[in-house]
């Protein structure tokens, strides 16, 4: 199972790494932005598209990446740093993941070819330089069990245990930025006790595997 850095020890370097991206932003230089933002983050973020990716068999990771990695590239001059960016990308990449499930349950149109775009090819670049076991997890006895999770339990373990997310940052991922009757510390809370009883679900599960 990954094991990311502590959220405390996560929260300065991604403090850091956001200051730079504003200062940039706040510069009107976006595409030095957006090239900060998906080099740096975006290894991770595609290594939780392909750890989701059997929860929708017929999504390609590689491809909703490369989505991804455009509508940053789109929508990060007009975004309001309401949340970090990490966290509004990884709300971005639940977005995709739905819409992709959704389609799913119908009849498979024509994919349209991304355009040859600046973002195209950093989304090629980090795909091409990611670590295979930060894209596909190994799939040992407590990953398979993961797999068995449905999306949302999946993904509160992913954004908690392997990317040290605090807590709020992963209410606003789990529930969207667009709730605005969300109450962070309560949200909070509700994960955190979900959260407990994911890790109690799994270690039963794991004592039920070695019996």
């Amino acid at each position: 199972m990954t094991t990311g850095a502590p959220p405390q020890e996560r929260s300065s370097t991604d403090n850091l790494l956001e200051a730079e991206i504003r200062q940039r932003w706040d510069a009107g230089d976006m595409q030095d932005a957006a090239t900060v933002a998906l080099r740096r983050y975006g290894p991770e973020l595609l290594g939780y598209l392909h750890a989701m990716a059997n929860a929708t068999p017929r999504a390609d990771p590689d491809e909703l990446f490369s989505r991804l990695c455009e509508q940053l590239w789109k929508h990060l001059p007009t975004f309001r740093w309401e949340s970090t960016v990490r966290t509004w990308a990884y709300v971005v990449a639940r977005n995709l993941l739905r819409a992709e499930a959704r389609a799913a349950a119908g009849p498979r149109g024509r994919v349209e070819g991304l355009r040859d775009t600046h973002a195209a090819r950093i989304a090629a670049h980090v795909r091409s330089t990611t670590a295979v076991h930060l894209r596909t997890e190994s799939k040992d006895a407590l990953q398979r069990i993961r797999d068995g999770l449905d999306p949302d339990d999946r993904t509160l373990l992913i954004l908690r245990v392997d990317r040290g997310m605090a807590w709020r940052e992963i209410a606003a991922v789990m529930h969207g930025e667009a709730d605005t009757e969300l109450d962070p510390a309560k949200a909070a809370a509700s994960l955190r006790k979900r959260f407990e009883r994911l890790k109690a679900k799994l270690k039963r599960e794991m004592a039920a595997m070695r019996s």
